[in-house]
């Protein structure tokens, strides 16, 4: 059974040009620079909610028959989906119900709000998005009206597939290589659709992180499963299952899909800030950081590659954690125990024969003190290079000083970060 079809996205791409303006795709001059091709980028981050969940959404909601508007619909969602469909029922005059668990930010709870203006009911509702997800199922149990899932139906999957067909048609052909950020596997799933028709020749590279990986999961047990641990960093992609259909729609042509750790998407998402001045959540921020994985100097000189940005709804308090963890990827910050004594000049001692010129303390706090001779503190270190931390350990255990290294992969490391 085919799931989806390219004349199912074909359709969708029709419906959404009469409502969304195509997002830019745009030259990247620094990844070209870096890698050697020609790289573009698909601005789904500039969607009117920030992200490529909109098309989902509106495809899926304009479907639906009069006596299912007349009902309305009910979704669950901790972001982008939420706001995609806020826009859809506002702009279809559809009545919703968006369930958002409690830890969802007051700003996004607004976005939200704003968008759907008196079209959208906001429920919080539970301190996860499962919960939510629970309380808008038992909604739609109650009240007959339709959920609207995030990615796994075929119309989600449609309207998420029209990312291709725009590409191609502003190239004006086919791309080599579209490197596509996957979570519960829609986008993944319409793009292979669209192009495994109209140009099976382009290469479709998934990305997920490194630490929710179920697309990756699910194909090498030929199924969907659950994963039993999960780093939910990469929030806009971080699924514990993908979707059956999703899963359906992409199994068959074998996909390849990466996984990049979650520091690499930190770096990344740094360098289109600072350098791109594109503001790129962690989600919309995996395809670009996974071409340094994928072998492009293998590709014909004139190749062109293309990266989903996917969305753009970063939250700016964590742009200190984002900072943290790039420098922890790179390898130029590092933390330590330091037993010091307790007199005068010992901290002079630590910066004037263990530190180097390009070494600098981010982070000193007194652990405890425990006697009037010693104590120890938490030190973090940020390195001019990764190069540089070889001579820091060496003139560590050259020191008189007691210096323990908290590994990254050590148990206490979580309480740092």
């Amino acid at each position: 059974m085919t799931v989806l079809t390219a004349t199912e996205v074909d359709a969708a791409d029709a419906l959404l040009s009469t409502v969304l303006a195509p997002t830019p795709l745009q030259r990247s001059e620094r990844l070209t620079s870096a890698h050697g091709r020609e790289i573009l980028l698909k601005r789904e981050d500039l969607q009117p909610v920030r992200s490529y969940k909109v098309r989902g959404a509106y495809a899926f909601i304009a479907g639906l028959t009069e006596e299912q508007r007349a009902k309305g619909v009910v979704a669950a969602s901790a972001g982008n989906h939420a706001q995609g469909v806020a826009f859809a029922c506002q702009r279809l005059g559809v009545t919703a119900r968006i369930y958002l668990p409690r830890t969802t930010p007051k700003q996004k709870r607004d976005r939200v709000a704003a968008i759907g203006g008196d079209a959208v009911e906001v429920v919080v509702q539970g301190d996860v998005y499962d919960d939510a997800a629970g309380a808008a199922l038992a909604d739609a149990a109650r009240s007959g009206a339709t959920v609207v899932p995030a990615f796994d139906a075929a119309a989600t999957m449609a309207g998420q597939g029209t990312v291709a067909a725009e590409i191609v048609r502003q190239l004006g052909y086919a791309p080599d290589v579209v490197v596509v950020p996957v979570g519960g596997g829609g986008l993944l799933g319409g793009v292979l659709a669209w192009f495994s028709e109209n140009h099976p020749t382009t290469r479709i590279v998934g990305v997920e992180p490194e630490g929710a990986r179920s697309m990756h999961a699910a194909l090498r047990a030929g199924g969907p499963v659950v994963l039993d641990e999960m780093d939910s960093f990469v929030d806009g992609a971080a699924v514990r299952r993908v979707g059956d259909l999703t899963f359906a729609a992409a199994a068959p042509h074998d996909p390849e899909v990466l996984g990049v750790a979650e520091g690499a998407v930190c770096v990344e998402m740094l360098s289109l800030y600072q350098v791109d001045g594109i503001i790129a959540e962690p989600a919309g921020s995996l395809a670009p950081a996974a071409l340094a994985q994928i072998d492009l100097g293998a590709l014909p000189a004139d190749a062109t590659v293309v990266a989903i940005v996917s969305g753009g709804n970063n939250d700016v308090s964590r742009y200190a954690e984002i900072h943290e963890r790039a420098l922890i990827h790179e390898g130029r910050k590092h933390y330590f125990l330091v037993e010091f004594r307790q007199e005068p000049g010992a901290l002079r001692t630590f910066l004037d024969t263990v530190l180097g010129p390009d070494d600098d303390i981010a982070l000193f706090e007194y652990v405890k003190r425990s006697n009037r001779e010693t104590g120890p503190a938490l030190v973090g270190i940020e390195l001019g290079s990764a190069a540089d931390l070889g001579p820091l350990l060496s003139r560590m255990d050259s020191s008189p000083l007691r210096i323990e290294r908290i590994e990254p992969t050590s148990p206490l490391f979580r309480f740092i970060q």
